[in-house]
């Protein structure tokens, strides 16, 4: 007796050394860790801490129309709308990860009839059977069961936990994700509508010197009867109307294909868009604070996006590796069977219960839990260099914008004086062309200088204004 007690350990011992040689796991895991080491500063920008992200984005746009249309978006937009299905999606999993290593219970109720051949085992067996003495085995055979069921697979190896963590990480993932899309629209918006009024501004400076070519036109023209110009100068002023003149419906069309970007960003058919675009020129650029580069880790959706999902990565390499060990379940239950209705309630003859221990080890398919593996390492080393990737771009961002809002200043200060100097040299022109003292194509030439260079001032307020919007989007400002 005592022999066949050893004989069972032996095997029981062999059988659990055969279990862990076949859940060794492969030497492999992605060795390379994130960098987070960023400069201390901005190139030439001082270190100061304060930032402007921790202005919400209602608060850091003064314009109320431009306001109640970020709203609208913020509603409407379907990219968003789409994104956010994504949340609740990310959040249900969270609970079918969270159940899956809770115990499972099930209640069951059945009723089967079934008939034998006689000429069978079991037919054999009901020949020779009685229930009871003055009873026949019934024919055909119904059985008639309730119960309880319970499965448990037990989570020695975290795997289902961190099966859970994982989707809860994905979830803030997709958190970021949303707050991303929302500085990405309100982004978005607020260049459409800086490019929609400077548009405007652009068709009314046109029109302006549409007025003073066709003066000067009708001068040329006196200056012809008279004898004092010729045919050659009034065509030249002709064609300078009529290109202005195209200029005009170029504008209505870009301004039309503007107006119809924000309707789609809004969520809506093509419609007018209330706009102010009055003193454009005149408009305030608020200075931005970029704190320092340390902040951008906490401040930049994309970026903390990417770190939730180098996080899950890690959990996922762990539940890979958990695939190579074996899996414990408990399996029970407990019930009510016969085959008469009447004798289901008489225990304990209708009484049955079991419980069932089991332990499962893969054996022979083991390439394909390998190249899981080996795919989860992979994607954790993508995750890494995707995180990496999100704070570099974050830096360059603010280090372009921040130089760009350096030189868009100087620029706007040395076109608005080019702008005074043309416009004070149009009249010069027309004064010394009337008096014979300038010819006709300095007149032109004084005109177009001068369109040129007004419309090119509303283009660097635009890009002033365009730069503060990148600038407090790239810090991480706008959806909050």
């Amino acid at each position: 007796m005592n022999n066949i007690i050893k004989l069972k350990k032996w095997h029981v011992i062999g059988l659990l050394t055969t279990l862990l040689f076949y859940s060794c796991v492969p030497t492999q895991k992605a060795i390379k860790e994130e960098n987070k080491v960023m400069p201390e500063h901005y190139q030439n920008n001082a270190t100061d801490t304060v930032n402007s992200t921790t202005v919400k984005w209602k608060d850091f746009f003064s314009d109320p129309k431009l306001i109640d249309l970020i709203d609208k978006a913020l509603a409407n937009n379907q990219e968003l709308n789409i994104m956010l299905q994504q949340i609740v999606r990310a959040n249900n999993e969270i609970k079918v990860r969270k159940g899956e290593y809770l115990p499972f219970v099930n209640i069951y109720a059945g009723a089967e009839v079934e008939k034998v051949g006689e000429f069978t085992r079991n037919g054999a067996v009901e020949q020779h059977l009685n229930i009871r003495e003055d009873e026949e085995f019934p024919e055909p055979l119904t059985n008639f069961s309730v119960g309880i069921s319970a499965s448990w697979e037990l989570d020695v190896w975290k795997k289902l936990r961190n099966g859970k963590k994982a989707a809860v990480l994905e979830y803030l993932s997709t958190i970021e994700g949303k707050n991303f899309m929302v500085t990405h629209i309100v982004s978005e918006i607020a260049n459409s509508y800086y490019e929609l009024i400077a548009l405007d501004n652009q068709l009314t400076i046109i029109e302006e010197n549409l007025e003073i070519q066709q003066n000067a036109l009708k001068m040329v023209e006196l200056q012809k009867q008279a004898a004092r110009a010729t045919q050659l100068a009034v065509r030249r002023f002709e064609a300078e109307v009529y290109k202005n003149k195209s200029n005009k419906f170029e504008i209505q069309q870009k301004i039309l294909e503007t107006e119809n970007t924000i309707n789609f960003l809004l969520g809506r058919y093509p419609q007018a868009v209330d706009r102010n675009s009055q003193n454009f020129i005149d408009r305030p650029v608020d200075a931005i604070n970029a704190g320092i580069p340390s902040q951008l880790l906490a401040n930049r959706p994309d970026i903390k996006q990417a770190e939730y999902e180098l996080e899950a990565s890690k959990l996922n390499v762990k539940i890979a590796k958990a695939n190579f060990y074996p899996s414990i379940g408990i399996k029970a239950g407990v019930g009510l069977e016969a085959f008469n209705p009447k004798f289901i309630t008489s225990t304990p003859e209708s009484l049955l219960y079991s419980l069932v221990g089991d332990v499962v080890s893969p054996l022979i398919n083991r390439n394909a839990i390998k190249a899981e593996y080996s795919n989860a390492n992979s994607k954790q080393l993508q995750a890494v260099y995707e995180y990496e990737k999100a704070i570099l771009n974050g830096y360059i961002e603010v280090a372009n914008e921040l130089s760009n809002i350096n030189n868009l200043k100087e620029n706007y200060t040395l076109k608005e004086q080019q702008v005074n100097a043309l416009t004070e040299a149009i009249d010069l022109s027309i004064r010394l062309f009337k008096s014979a003292r300038a010819e006709y194509t300095e007149v032109l030439l004084t005109q177009r200088e001068a369109l040129d260079s007004k419309i090119e001032i509303i283009e660097t307020k635009r890009d002033q204004l365009l730069a503060n919007v990148k600038i407090y989007q790239a810090l991480g400002g706008g959806w909050n």
